[in-house]
């Protein structure tokens, strides 16, 4: 005998059904916030960098250059950087675990390259390029991205040891400490301070015991004024900070800063508008670079200031944000890469802030993202498209997937 339901599905009732079941999820396959957030800055910094170099052709230095020169590169860069983050994202996390060591090293290899005569080559008494006939490379750029791998892989692998001076912390400081020397003498303390921070962050996170790191943080802080007692140039440059207004301070070291002081106060809360900055008007040095953000304080304002804040707040939150969810599903190693990548971009981005501001004292870094340079747009795309993949795996695992 048939067994007989108490209900009929209708042809609708049946659909709806099929229809429910096969509905996709909501969950988006990537960040498109997140992608659309870096595309913005990136595209926001090549409108400042071309409004703060475009009188740059009218000096000597750059006489043979034409007033879109820095424009047409910086777009250039982006369009690699892009191509660049395409490929990366393709790459599992995995890989990148695997590989963290020795990249590691070769990022080392390549700081130790640029004092062969030839192959390094030196830019206002800084010897920090490679010269890779096609575009010139700045090794400790690439040092940052390997260095938040490394520090994540070796944290995973040291897990049962973070506790330990001996087998947990020493390790790790010769390696940062054979960066740093490297560093010293090109000489970059700012890149080094960097490196150092998302080290350091990373161990943290990773469980380091918490009287160990407090005492590496002071002796650290020790190390860093020492270096700058007995450098003459950035103990000149420290007294200069600390009275920026005084004549001879004002003409010699604290000259950038208090142009910059001079290009935010221009500003005030509006701007005074897109292209009409008078300190890049030859009067600000390496306003495309390092001080871009004054050029932004000058046209935008505080207003445009505070949207920069924002957006890079937002990217540095949605950095930890990843990690977070990453190490509540396993992956350790993915979850402290986020959070290192967060580091990184945040550090820097407050040290560039800072230093224009006048609350840091005076450091050739760039502005993440927003700066004219190649190494520095790529290698942060880079970065970012490593956070990309962790959130686009972490999404995949949620599913019920495998990465």
């Amino acid at each position: 005998m048939a067994l007989q339901l108490p209900f009929k599905f209708s042809g609708s009732s049946k659909d709806a059904l099929t229809s429910s079941r096969a509905r996709a999820s909501k969950m988006m396959e990537y960040d498109q916030p997140l992608v659309w957030v870096t595309l913005l800055l990136m595209l926001f910094g090549m409108v400042m960098v071309y409004s703060a170099s475009i009188a740059l052709p009218d000096s000597v230095k750059y006489a043979n250059y034409k007033h879109t020169h820095f424009l047409q590169r910086q777009a250039i860069f982006i369009v690699v950087a892009i191509l660049a983050g395409l490929f990366v994202f393709r790459i599992k996390i995995e890989l990148w675990q695997r590989w963290a060591s020795v990249m590691f090293v070769g990022s080392l290899v390549m700081l130790a390259l640029v004092f062969i005569p030839g192959v390094g080559f030196s830019v206002n008494g800084a010897q920090r390029w490679l010269n890779l006939r096609v575009f010139n490379l700045q090794p400790s750029e690439v040092m940052k991205i390997a260095a938040v791998l490394y520090a994540a892989d070796y944290t995973v692998r040291k897990q049962e040891y973070m506790h330990k001076l001996t087998k947990g912390f020493l390790p790790m400081a010769g390696a940062i400490g054979l960066v740093g020397l490297l560093l010293l003498m090109e000489p970059d303390l700012g890149a080094f301070g960097v490196i150092v921070c998302i080290a350091m962050g990373i161990l943290f996170l990773g469980g380091i015991n918490a009287v160990w790191f407090g005492g590496i943080g002071a002796l650290l802080g020790t190390i860093f004024g020492i270096i700058i007692w007995l450098s003459p140039f950035r103990r000149a440059r420290m007294f200069a900070y600390l009275d920026p207004w005084q004549e001879d301070n004002a003409l010699g070291k604290a000259y950038q800063l208090t142009h910059s002081l001079i290009a935010f106060g221009r500003g005030e809360f509006f701007g005074v508008g897109l292209g009409s900055s008078v300190e890049k008007l030859h009067y600000l040095p390496e306003a495309h670079t390092d001080f871009l953000m004054a050029v932004i304080g000058e046209e935008l304002g505080l207003a445009g200031v505070l949207v920069v804040i924002a957006l890079f707040y937002w990217l540095v939150k949605r950095a930890f944000d990843i990690g977070r969810q990453a190490i509540a599903i396993d992956q350790t190693f993915a979850g402290l890469a986020a959070k290192g990548i967060g580091i990184w971009i945040g550090v820097q981005t407050f040290i560039n802030m800072g230093v224009n501001l006048g609350l840091l004292p005076t450091k050739g870094l760039t502005l993440p993202l927003m700066s004219y340079g190649g190494s520095g747009v790529i290698i942060n795309c880079v970065g970012l498209a490593i956070l990309l993949r962790i959130d686009y795996e972490n999404r995949v695992l949620m599913r019920g997937g495998r990465a």
